[in-house]
């Protein structure tokens, strides 16, 4: 049986894992040809493991990889069969055949792509197989597995089963995602395709970078139909790590901002400035969600101010770019300059697009989160409330945005203490985010943690600390190493350890909390401030009174000039450094 974590909601992949022990052991002896599919390799690795775990007292195991150069099946097991006295002797065996998701799909130039050799293989080979008397289970992507019906189909009837396991992550492009550039396959295999068609794994990922360098090679890199591919190539990575569809998250975040990065030069550079204020916002989102402060101001200033001037001030374009670099003064700590472009955006989008409108839900629940972290709970609520209603009334309960705002309005209750109606709502976002991103994904990451959250405040530690710890390596396995996210639950954790009064453990994690804070945020940013003043109560709970007091001058400089005098945050570090005071006089 597959270990917990790999079961699907519906039981689904159980049951094609089911079938296929069942399909191996009902057949020791003779040549037993198994198909699975699965387009998520790191899935696929951990059931290969497991089935051959569990089928070990009966079955030798073997793996083969297809080359890529001349991927032929028959091929790979004889030489596989040569290596091995075990199943020279046609003992039972189970052997593992992947490397096929690795095959280019498209010619470009070449007589044959990739797959078409890997599928020429298989049809004119089929008989040979007949000599290798074992369980034999071939690993494709569904890309791949549409083709080879229609390209193999000798092979595809001599089939013993096909078993397909449903992951989030997939190399493949939905033919709709192409349409926009579907001039640049004029020249390919498909240009009599409609890439418009329903095929969600029409073309892998890597065929289409392979493409776009190979119009560099023939046109230059200064054509202008690059920087429309590039554009567009952005636009595929990141939509896919907003699907939960990248099957590396940092690697494919990078990516994105590769291709971007490309098409605003070449765009600023052939003077297409509409599509440039389109990529720089798009480069200065990424940078601002990977912690790039620095680097995506400058591109928010210059996209606003581009659209402005092309698109006049009433165009939603505008709107757009006034509410993007609002979010980033928000992350920076601008709460001033934050709110007002965050309101001139809101009051924007209601005169342009109407009151009811997914972007008016944005506005409205971008603006709440603003009140929320100054504190201001009673302007906050209401926003959220409102927020919340426009999205379910727009795109049901069942969609990634309105997770979004079940989990702030969850984030305002827990600073409320109303801690009884923070966690159902938490709960139900973790449940959105899961099923519409997958595991491995930064916002489930900042769902654990704000569960979390709520738990340590109920001092219900040790779930509080299981969270935290999931948060942490979820964070640390997709993201970069010195992020926002990262700090904040570093921060978190060593928050609790100190109110645990477990300093050993709490002292080094709010330590680097607060390098990261520095690092990442400037000297002067509210984290900042709340990594001072929980560094300093460790010391002060540990008699360190003199490394305490600078800490806490420190946090309340921070606080008051960015928070103001009378915020919530600076009066309790004051009475922290009240609290000080006495214990020294004390002592």
């Amino acid at each position: 049986m597959l270990s917990e974590q790999l079961f699907d909601d519906e039981g689904e992949n159980q049951d094609a894992y089911d079938d296929l022990i069942v399909s191996i052991e009902a057949q020791k002896r003779g040549l037993n040809l198994l198909i699975a599919v699965c387009d998520d390799a790191s899935f696929r690795d951990q059931i290969i493991a497991q089935y051959e775990a569990e089928l070990q007292s009966a079955f030798g195991a073997y793996r083969v990889t297809l080359a890529r150069q001349e991927p032929s099946l028959k091929a790979a097991l004889n030489q596989l069969v040569q290596q091995e006295e075990y199943l020279r002797q046609q003992n039972p065996a189970i052997i593992t055949v992947t490397g096929a998701e690795q095959l280019y799909f498209l010619r470009l130039g070449n007589e044959q792509s990739e797959q078409e050799k890997f599928f020429g293989y298989l049809q004119w080979t089929r008989e040979g197989l007949r000599e290798f008397p074992f369980a034999i289970v071939l690993w494709v992507t569904n890309q791949i597995l549409v083709n080879l019906i229609k390209k193999a189909p000798d092979f595809w009837s001599w089939r013993n089963g096909v078993f397909r396991f449903e992951s989030q992550k997939t190399n493949a492009i939905p033919g709709e995602e192409l349409e926009p550039i579907r001039f640049v396959f004029r020249d390919t295999e498909l240009a009599s395709t409609d890439t418009n068609e329903t095929n969600h794994f029409f073309l892998p990922i890597q065929d289409l970078q392979r493409l776009i360098e190979k119009v560099e090679q023939e046109r230059g890199t200064k054509d202008p139909t690059l920087a429309t591919l590039y554009s567009r190539l952005g636009d595929i990575y990141h939509s896919r790590l907003n699907r939960g569809e990248s099957q590396n998250y940092q690697e494919e975040q990078e990516l994105a901002i590769k291709y971007w990065r490309q098409a605003s030069e070449l765009q600023n550079e052939l003077g297409l400035q509409i599509d440039l204020a389109t990529s720089l916002n798009n480069l200065a989102g990424i940078y601002r969600a990977t912690g790039h402060y620095s680097e995506a101001e400058p591109l928010y200033k210059q996209a606003l101010e581009l659209s402005k001037r092309l698109l006049g001030e009433n165009h939603p374009a505008f709107a757009t770019s006034l509410n993007n670099l609002a979010g980033l003064y928000k992350s920076t700590g601008q709460y001033s300059k934050a709110e007002l472009l965050y309101q001139e955006a809101l009051e924007l989008r209601k005169r342009l697009l109407g009151e009811h409108h997914a972007d008016v839900a944005a506005s409205l629940n971008n603006l709440a989160l603003l009140y929320d972290e100054q504190g201001r709970y009673d302007e906050a609520e209401p926003l959220y409330l409102q927020s919340l209603e426009l999205e379910k009334r727009l795109l049901g309960e069942n969609h990634l945005s309105f997770a979004l705002i079940l989990n702030n309005l969850a984030l305002l209750y827990y600073h409320q203490g109303r801690y009884t109606e923070a966690e159902p709502l938490s709960q139900q976002a973790i449940e959105l985010d899961k099923r519409f991103l997958g595991e491995e994904n930064p916002d489930v990451a900042t769902d654990l943690h704000n569960l979390g959250l709520i738990y340590r405040a109920q001092g219900r530690y040790s779930e509080a600390e299981s969270l935290f710890l999931e948060s942490l390596e979820l964070k640390q396995r997709v993201l970069q190493k010195a992020h926002p996210l990262l700090a904040d639950t570093i921060y978190a954790l060593g928050y609790m350890y100190r109110e645990q009064e477990r300093y050993n453990e709490a002292e080094p994690l709010c330590i680097r909390a607060l390098e990261l804070d520095k690092h990442l945020l400037g000297e002067n940013h509210p984290n900042v401030a709340e990594s001072l003043n929980n560094l300093a109560e460790i010391y002060r709970a540990t008699g360190r009174y003199s490394e305490a007091e600078p800490l806490y001058l420190q946090a309340l400089d921070i606080c008051e000039r960015v928070r103001g005098v009378e915020h919530l945050r600076c009066v309790a570090v004051r009475e922290n450094l009240e609290k000080l005071s006495v214990a020294i006089r004390e002592n």
